[in-house]
């Protein structure tokens, strides 16, 4: 089996055929899937979701693209909910919009202490920002675990992330002709501090990009792996889920791989 550790089956893209697109999911080997809530609609919809499908979890948390459109504090309602494995997505975007850093900056530590005080992983979002959210989680260190979702910026930032006790998450960017940071990433970063997911319906991997992303093809993002790794997929495949299943407590792994 597979675990894709991020992925947004709570947006408009799936409004029409979200069964059939968990049963193909679940059909290609990705038995487990985590909707990843950006805001307060949206970690609703996804333990909507988590509810009523086996295999299936969520996230809660405020996106950085969202904090001046509301503030965090549903996270506190949400997140004792059964099916909630993590706290995001969170982080810094400076991408987008860097004027407003300081709000960013304020909602992403509120969010590192929710998963302290609930014991829960936090799952964020960096773009133009590894170092200031490596800042913020600092002082926390030991405190607080979690992933740096779509990995993008260096190797050597990634061994700090790594070093801070996070793992790192590789999505369908690796299988692209001109993969950039991430291929170094996942070259100097030991397979047993790597997750993999989709992000759906974002960053479609080849050989299926320009179609909306679904979790079935995570299965790309594996063989790639595995093939940078010069190891076998089934290994990426058993690794991988271990640790998924490690970080977000996910249970009854001994059955299923």
């Amino acid at each position: 089996m597979i675990v894709d550790t991020h992925l947004h089956l709570n947006t408009d893209d799936y409004k029409d055929d979200l069964d059939a697109v968990i049963a193909r999911a679940k059909k290609a080997g990705v038995k487990k899937m985590i909707v990843i809530g950006m805001d307060e609609e949206s970690s609703l919809r996804a333990i909507q979701i988590a509810e009523k499908h086996e295999g299936v979890y969520a996230s809660v948390g405020l996106h950085p693209g969202y904090v001046e459109k509301g503030n965090s504090a549903f996270v506190h309602e949400l997140v004792s909910h059964e099916k909630v494995v993590g706290v995001g997505e969170t982080g810094l975007d400076f991408y987008w919009q860097d004027e407003n850093r300081s709000i960013q900056i304020q909602s992403f530590i509120r969010h590192i202490e929710y998963a302290m005080d609930y014991d829960l992983p936090l799952i964020i979002h960096t773009r133009n920002s590894f170092q200031e959210a490596y800042d913020c989680l600092l002082p926390y260190k030991g405190r607080v675990r979690g992933v740096f979702h779509c990995f993008s910026s260096t190797a050597e930032d990634a061994k700090k992330a790594v070093e801070l006790g996070f793992y790192i998450g590789v999505d369908g960017p690796i299988t692209f002709k001109n993969p950039k940071l991430i291929l170094d990433v996942v070259k100097e970063i030991p397979l047993e501090h790597l997750l993999v997911e989709t992000d759906s319906p974002y960053l479609t991997p080849m050989p299926y990009r320009g179609r909306r992303n679904e979790p079935q093809y995570l299965v790309e993002v594996v063989k790639h792996i595995a093939r940078i790794k010069n190891v076998s997929v089934e290994t990426v495949k058993q690794v991988t889920t271990q640790q998924a299943h490690h970080l977000f407590k996910l249970g009854g792994l001994d059955d299923e791989i």
